[in-house]
């Protein structure tokens, strides 16, 4: 697997999409929280489970589950893992 050079939000991801976090963009308490699960710049993040509304989404990091609101996710950059032949997953 490639990574992409363009860079998108952990909430633009679809289910079963795998990323990579670039940044974490969040400020104050929230952003100490995030990281502290292990959302952190170079972690693998996968794209679990969107609720209907797309509002929580479920992310698997580091052998975990994390659920952030949209607006939360939108915060944090990601890069998204393609598959040689340029169709991304």
């Amino acid at each position: 697997m490639n990574i992409t050079a363009k860079s998108t939000s952990l909430a633009d991801l679809v289910v079963g999409a795998t990323c990579k976090i670039s940044s974490v963009e969040l400020k104050g308490l929230l952003r100490r929280r995030v990281m502290d699960l292990g959302m952190v710049p170079g972690t693998p993040v996968q794209c679990i489970r969107k609720s209907p509304s797309g509002d929580p989404i479920a992310f698997g990091v580091r052998n975990t589950t994390v659920a952030l609101r949209s607006d939360d996710a939108s915060m944090i950059k990601v890069y998204p893992y393609i598959v040689y032949g340029g169709e991304s997953v």
